[in-house]
């Protein structure tokens, strides 16, 4: 379906090649400031054409406010919004052999069987234009987090091909344990990560050696992967609601609907699982700090280590949580490819039309946009549950299974 979330629910509409593409947002709280300002930034950030590096397609990407909104500040009733789509060119793809062939490893192939028709100009509802809604979106829940609790959610290109920004090393066998990596996520500002820009990897020399990798395969007319890594910074304790929606399935969820997504991993990830509990397990210590709304000089419990990426029993645990989100070489590429028309004749398919040689630097808005929708999405269901709680008589002081009334 075209819907995400069950509390700040996102609607997104329109293709690739149509007038428009946006979205509406229902549950957004009343009483907020939100102008087109606070949207476009990201908008303009995941915008094609503003390097070698991208689709030549040139859009504007300019959001309009629709509705939900008077004098600046939001109604609490469904928030439209809209982009125009200015640069189309549906004659790269009718009247061509790109008619007569499904694109290999492209979603044409599935939309016709699935639905019986369709769009016959780009990649329909599967284009990455779909994503220009999830982004306005985003850009509003993440204010609300942000103004309500602080929360920081920054991504970064962390692979292409297989050039990375922390290679495996002897001392280091799993990046997430590299000291550079830990304090580049305690740290890492989206303006230091554009400052990077058009690879968007935060390390000079790594994102060179990117460079040098997407420029030789978009010169060969060919396309290459990478991954994203993303961190969220500021999560309160409690989010997450097991057993069918912990938060990182809610993450993995999010991520893997993203156009071109083939891997989804958090905190140790998959090379977790070659280390014994004894290392991996992360020790609790208590600390003084007044992070996530804790009094000044309160105590509280946070983890020496991050190896469960700030998720336990699929609800954050309030430290940073990160995680990273694999992206395959985008499926419609210049190169002749060999394959076999919707007549089932075998022939050669060259494709036209602009398309990026590597998504990975665009999709690190994306990629903050969705980890925002569900973040403000658990944010809701847990602040809902508090208040039916606190409409309740309080607990007597018992024993610690009750700990939350002895604070």
């Amino acid at each position: 379906m075209s819907t995400f979330g069950e509390y700040f629910r996102v609607t997104t509409y329109g293709e690739s090649h149509c007038r428009s593409v946006g979205c509406i947002v229902d549950g957004c709280p009343p009483g907020m400031a939100l102008t087109e300002e606070d949207i476009q930034p990201q908008m303009t950030r995941r915008r094609p054409g503003q390097s070698a590096l991208t689709t030549p397609r040139n859009e504007k990407d300019k959001v309009e406010i629709q509705s939900g909104t008077e004098f600046g500040i939001t109604l609490g009733t469904p928030i439209g919004m809209v982009v125009r789509n200015e640069d189309q060119r549906p004659k790269d793809y009718g009247g061509s052999t790109m008619d007569l062939y499904p694109r290999p490893s492209h979603a044409d192939f599935t939309y016709l069987e699935k639905y019986g028709v369709k769009a016959s100009s780009g990649g329909g509802r599967s284009s990455a234009r779909e994503t220009i809604g999830r982004v306005a979106a985003g850009a509003i829940a993440e204010k609300y987090l942000n103004l309500s609790h602080n929360i920081e959610i920054v991504a970064f290109v962390s692979s292409v091909g297989n050039e990375h920004l922390f290679p495996p090393t002897a001392t280091h066998p799993n990046p997430t344990t590299n000291p550079e990596f830990l304090k580049l996520i305690a740290n890492i500002d989206r303006p230091t990560v554009d400052s990077f820009a058009p690879v968007r990897c935060p390390e000079t020399a790594a994102a060179k050696r990117m460079t040098k990798v997407i420029e030789h395969f978009r010169d060969q007319s060919d396309s290459i992967g990478g991954t994203v890594t993303c961190v969220i910074r500021n999560v309160p304790v409690g989010l997450g609601e097991p057993c069918f929606d912990k938060l990182e399935a809610k993450l993995a969820h999010a991520m893997l609907s993203i156009p071109a997504t083939k891997g989804f991993e958090i905190g140790s990830g998959f090379l977790g699982c070659e280390i014994p509990g004894s290392i991996h397990n992360d020790p609790f210590v208590a600390t003084a700090d007044n992070q996530n709304g804790q009094t000044p000089g309160q105590k509280r419990l946070t983890t020496k280590t991050n190896n469960s990426g700030g998720i336990q029993g699929g609800i954050s645990n309030g430290a940073s949580i990160y995680f990273r989100v694999a992206f395959k070489p985008p499926a419609t590429i210049g190169q002749a490819q060999t394959t076999a028309s919707y007549d089932f004749e075998e022939g050669v398919l060259e494709a036209k039309g602009r398309h990026d040689p590597c998504v990975v630097p665009r999709a690190v808005p994306i990629v903050e946009a969705m980890a925002s929708l569900v973040v403000i999405d658990a944010l809701m269901a847990q602040n809902a549950r508090e208040a039916a709680k606190n409409l309740l008589p309080p607990l007597p002081q018992t024993t610690p299974t009750h700990p939350t009334s002895q604070r």
